[in-house]
């Protein structure tokens, strides 16, 4: 059967809007990365300052949903509550933060705090779902954020949205999910898809393939998450 690339840009382009992102920050420039993780997007910060925050309770080893099974924080700089990172006011010329509010219970709180550390003309850099599976539990609040979240927050923080951008669409993110049906059947139902669910499968994800390179609109709608773009005035 013939293999589709629609549904499996998610992550790919996240990563390379977020490398493009970071060279639009000058040369020099200190940034936080708040809630780092594994930090893997410090190889894209060769030309900053770069210093990584994280709470760093996640151990990868969860029983439900998505997990990496490993997780490694070692390297964390800041071990903090993302809502309390203890560096004074307008620390950093630039805050990175890269899939981590859906993790937070209060995200208005942890945006609040990530304006609060960045210097006045600073640069925040966001990213988050805007539809995702349970991933990285008990750690994970919120399936999502709409651009509504951050055209209502940031602007009332005193932060200017430059660019936002709507990572994928509707069609996008349904074949994401129909591809995930044989390993969610194989875990959660302990079943086997038979040959004709698997040419369901294939015809499903021709059609949503075939509707997402025509012109659309549908990422109103649906898409996998948000980039989001920032000037603090």
């Amino acid at each position: 059967m013939a293999i589709f690339k629609v549904g499996t840009t998610n992550e790919q382009n996240r990563v390379q809007w977020i490398e493009n992102t970071l060279l639009k920050i000058p040369a020099g420039s200190s940034i936080l990365d708040a809630g780092a993780g594994e930090c893997q997007f410090k190889k894209f910060c060769s030309h900053l300052k770069y210093t990584s925050q994280d709470f760093s309770q996640y151990d990868g080893t969860g029983s439900e949903g998505l997990q990496t099974q490993t997780w490694d924080v070692s390297s964390i700089d800041i071990v903090s509550d993302i809502t309390a990172i203890p560096v004074p006011d307008a620390s950093f010329d630039a805050v990175m933060c890269t899939e981590v509010l859906e993790h937070v219970p209060d995200p208005v709180a942890a945006l609040k705090e990530l304006v609060r550390v960045v210097k006045p003309g600073g640069y925040l850099l966001i990213t988050a779902p805007f539809a995702s599976l349970t991933h990285f539990a008990p750690y994970h609040f919120a399936s999502g954020l709409s651009r509504y979240f951050y055209e209502h927050h940031l602007p009332a923080l005193g932060v200017e949205i430059t660019q936002l951008d709507l990572n994928g669409n509707f069609y996008e993110y349904v074949a994401q999910e129909v591809s995930r049906i044989k390993r969610v059947a194989k875990e959660y139902n302990q079943t086997k898809i038979s040959l004709l669910d698997k040419i369901w499968i294939h015809g499903v994800l021709y059609v949503l393939q075939r509707l997402s390179k025509k012109q659309n609109q549908s990422s109103a709608l649906l898409c996998f998450g948000i980039h989001v773009f920032a000037r603090k005035n």
